[in-house]
């Protein structure tokens, strides 16, 4: 991290962030002769002697920041909801800072009194947490550090400021280990104070860093009990959550001094045992010492989180089944708490189909689980890292499930960040291999641009572009495009096309080796040439609505010129069809969906697709680069019966497979868990990886027919496909300009359709029976006859 020889001043910070002038870091450091665990947590305090009496207090708010992660306190009590503060952003670049608003707890704290504590626990959170995967641990540094400010504000309109400075005083507390894979250790015994003085040394940070928090909060949302209880074939005491969640467990327990409870958490359980082989080094093992206090005592892990659904209890005070079966445990005693960042629902689903009703739950709480703090690859294992790919794949997804546009666009200045510091769009958002033990030559990935991965720099905002039609955040994600399609320009060959560099192109192909999901079948020259012109186009989109005319002239040419060479050189039109190299359901997907055939290809070029997905039992055979374009390349080019069987599919490799195993998230690889209920041989394996559920932007556009005629639903086109297996579906969407709805179902030949539109708003209304109408807010009930086939239309997005 950067340091400044000179303090902040007002005019070296955001305005919204003046309070913090003056303000020092506080760095915990062991006392003299002592020792500090690197895995204790720190708690820093200071007095507050008011300036005014109580009722003479207006406002306060509380800025706060760290090299760790925080919670403060006001009189002992949380000053905020907000967990993992400030969370993780490129830290080398920006360092975010809460602003909570405290007037009620200064103001209404102890009658009588003119102080008050404040006070702040210190964590590792991303800054120290050894993260990474394959024993290459990574950190930013060794040091902790606390930033805050304390403004008050009271009537007469003088002001106080409290901040960081040499006036605090340090202690350990009860938390003696802290680690995001490994979990938490909390001594109950060492509460109320007991915990061991703790020297402090301040020093400057770079006030350019600080920047106010883009995204919202992570924060605690559902509270889940154990659904069983019960010993495993070892004796071993589990509970099952019945939900795959992120969070940790909340236990309220009594017992004698020194009883200690572990709990370990994983996503499965494999012959009946905790299945942990996929967390890998990640531990994910919580401990909670007893103080003996003769009543309840109650522990939750905060400085930690767990990817799991069921958890294994050891040391509990009672038999705890027998308690259970009893029913005398009471009802809050062992609760699963959930963590993620505060985003608004907005996405509303069911249909005829409960398979498909599941299917699209997992996709939500996939996304809540990998949506903590910014967009990550999954939750549990020895990673949790900000793959560029997963998200490229997910982000319409995503944005139309929540309002995700805040934390998107936070992510997305830290890949602009990242782009600038290793001259390319890395694979990991925030680059965070560069800080630890992992030899960056060691894998290709590291150091070049890859298809799909890097293109998430135009994937991910074209997405929200067309969610939220924000012209200002549009103009902000700009650079970042530009920066990649630069970066990439220079790699092509001489034939034009992206083919010079390995690629991990159609990532997790289902045909592809437990040991080697990069052998896909799909040739990685046509994935990255196509996902190129994918950005490119965009870019040149982007750059229109923006007034770059000359770069909006610059990218049209190179889309255009990477059309021209990935059709000379990877489509054929002979005797035998229209193919494209490698002869896939990938390439085809990308080719259709990504508008590089000409008019008259597409569908000879569908229909390719379709026998190819008929050839293969209508099971998926397409990895991260296919599967988001798959259904939509089907069924928008006359094949949406297609489009249907392949989504309806239960056999493996298929959507609803890992549903009927009892998936309740989307898992990473197709086959995660094998058959016979054991876990894929695979060392990569997760419960809960996002990507593969892209599915649901074409179940919700097309199956539910909520579709954006124009950047952020200014303009709405309502257009349901029916196919075999749903004969009634229902899709809400809560866009910026008001809720959208659409409900239809079929009966015999009949077509049904209502759809409600606010007010404002424009509608283009497309029937089954190719009919098109335009309406404006309000309700509105159409039917048709469904006995014609389904138009191949053409999505406006």
């Amino acid at each position: 991290m950067t340091s400044s020889e000179t303090q902040p001043t007002p005019s070296t910070l955001h305005p919204d962030l003046a309070p913090l002038a003056g303000a020092r870091l506080l760095v915990p450091t062991p006392p003299p002769g002592g020792s500090l665990d690197r895995g204790e947590a720190v708690e820093l305090i200071r007095r507050v002697d008011l300036d005014r009496p109580r009722s003479d207090v207006r406002a306060a708010r509380l800025l706060v920041t760290a090299h760790g992660v925080v919670e403060a306190f006001l009189d002992g009590t949380p000053a905020s909801e907000d967990l993992l503060t400030p969370g993780w952003t490129a830290y080398e670049q920006r360092l975010d800072v809460a602003a909570w608003d405290v007037t009620t707890a200064v103001r209404d704290g102890a009658p009588g009194t003119r102080s008050l504590t404040l006070s702040a626990r210190l964590g590792n959170g991303w800054w120290r947490g050894d993260l990474g995967f394959a024993a290459a641990e990574a950190s930013y540094g060794e040091d902790l550090g606390l930033l805050a400010a304390l403004e008050i504000t009271y009537v007469d309109g003088t002001r106080q400021v409290v901040v960081t400075d040499d006036a605090w005083s340090a202690r350990t507390c009860d938390v003696t280990a802290n680690n995001l894979y490994l979990g938490q250790r909390i001594d109950a015994r060492l509460r109320a104070g007991a915990g061991r003085a703790v020297a402090v040394r301040t020093r400057d940070l770079d006030p350019v860093l600080l920047t106010p928090r883009v995204a919202e909060p992570v924060r605690r949302h559902e509270v889940l009990r154990p659904r069983r209880v019960w010993r495993s074939p070892s004796g071993r005491v589990l509970l099952d959550f019945g939900q795959n969640l992120v969070g940790w467990l909340r236990l309220r327990v009594a017992g004698p001094a020194g009883t200690e409870i572990t709990a370990r958490h994983a996503e499965v359980l494999e012959h009946g045992e905790l299945g942990t082989r996929p967390l890998r080094l990640a531990t994910a093992t919580d401990t909670f010492v007893l103080a003996g206090t003769g009543g309840p005592e109650t522990f939750e892990p905060t400085l930690t989180f767990h990817g799991f659904r069921y958890a294994e209890l050891t040391g509990w005070p009672d038999d705890l089944v027998a308690a259970v079966e009893a029913g005398t445990l009471a009802p809050d005693a062992i609760e699963a708490v959930v963590v993620h960042t505060a985003m608004r629902p907005t996405a509303e689903f069911e249909c005829s189909e409960p398979l498909v009703d599941q299917l699209v739950r997992n996709s939500v709480w996939g996304q809540k689980g990998n949506f903590l703090a910014l967009p990550t690859d999954c939750p549990q294992r020895d990673e949790r890292l900000g793959w560029t790919g997963d998200i490229a794949a997910y982000a319409a997804t995503a944005a139309f499930q929540f309002d995700a546009a805040d934390l998107l666009h936070s992510w997305l200045i830290d890949l602009a960040h990242e782009t600038r510091a290793v001259g390319f769009v890395p694979v990991i958002v925030p680059f965070l291999v560069r800080h630890g033990r992992l030899d960056l030559d060691s894998w290709e990935v590291w150091r070049t641009p890859q298809a799909v991965w890097s293109d998430a720099a135009c994937w991910v905002p074209r997405a929200l572009w067309w969610a939220y039609g924000d012209v200002d955040r549009l103009a902000a994600h700009y650079p970042g495009m530009v920066a990649h399609l630069e970066s990439v320009e220079p790699v092509l060959s001489a034939s034009g096309l992206w083919d010079g560099t390995w690629q991990l192109a159609d990532w997790l192909d289902p045909d592809a080796p437990p040991d080697d999901p990069a052998a896909a079948k799909a040739d990685p020259g046509v994935v990255a040439t196509a996902a190129l012109h994918h950005s490119a186009a965009f870019a040149a989109e982007a750059a229109t609505v923006l007034g770059h005319d000359e770069d909006a002239a610059r990218w049209t040419a190179l889309a255009a010129r990477l059309r021209s060479a990935f059709r000379t050189h990877y489509v054929t039109d002979d005797a035998d069809g229209l193919r494209v190299r490698s002869d896939c359901a990938t390439v085809y997907a990308l080719a259709l969906r990504l508008g590089l055939l000409d008019e008259g290809e597409d569908a000879r070029a569908a229909a390719r697709l379709a026998e190819i997905v008929a050839a293969g039992d209508h099971r998926v055979t397409t990895g991260f680069a296919g599967t988001p374009f798959v259904t939509w390349a089907l069924s928008e080019h006359g094949y949406p019966d297609v489009a249907y069987r392949l989504l309806l599919e239960r056999e493996c490799p298929s959507w609803l497979y890992p549903v009927t195993m009892g998936a309740t998230t989307i898992w990473e690889r197709w086959d995660s868990m094998l058959p016979d209920g054991t876990i894929n041989p695979g060392e990569m394996t997760s419960f809960n990886h996002y990507a593969l559920g892209a599915v649901a932007d074409w179940i919700y556009q097309v199956v539910g027919g909520i579709r954006p005629a124009e950047p952020g639903y200014r303009r709405v086109l309502v257009q349901p496909v029916p196919g075999p297996g749903i004969d009634r579906a229902r899709c809400a969407y809560d866009a910026r300009v008001g809720r959208i709805e659409s409900s239809w179902s079929v009966d015999g030949d009949v077509f049904r359709l209502r759809v409600e539109i606010p007010d404002g708003v424009p509608a283009d209304v497309v029937l089954p029976d190719g009919t098109r109408h335009v309406v404006g807010g309000g309700t509105h009930d159409f039917t048709c006859a469904v006995h014609s086939p389904a138009p191949r239309g053409a999505s406006v997005s």
